[in-house]
């Protein structure tokens, strides 16, 4: 179970949210049911997705791995 403000990393692509697996997220929600409400945010604090997502979906961070910024599809034009 994740806990509010968890940074949690994506497992899966989400195209229709412009998201890869391995990006990154908080928890800004949780749901009874087992659901989180991620948010996931561009450098300068943009919110580019807040989606529902299973425990599935999402894990920890494990140690020893770096994080890495990426352009969003719709402003690397």
């Amino acid at each position: 179970m994740y806990e509010e403000l968890e940074v949690v990393i994506l497992r899966r692509d989400l195209p229709e949210h412009e998201l890869l697996a391995g990006d990154v997220g908080a928890v800004v929600g949780v749901y009874d049911s087992g659901g989180y409400e991620v948010e996931f945010t561009a450098p300068e604090g943009e919110t580019v997705a807040v989606v529902t997502l299973g425990e599935a979906d999402i894990r920890r961070q494990k140690p020893h791995e770096i994080l890495h910024v990426r352009p969003l599809a719709r402003a690397a034009g």
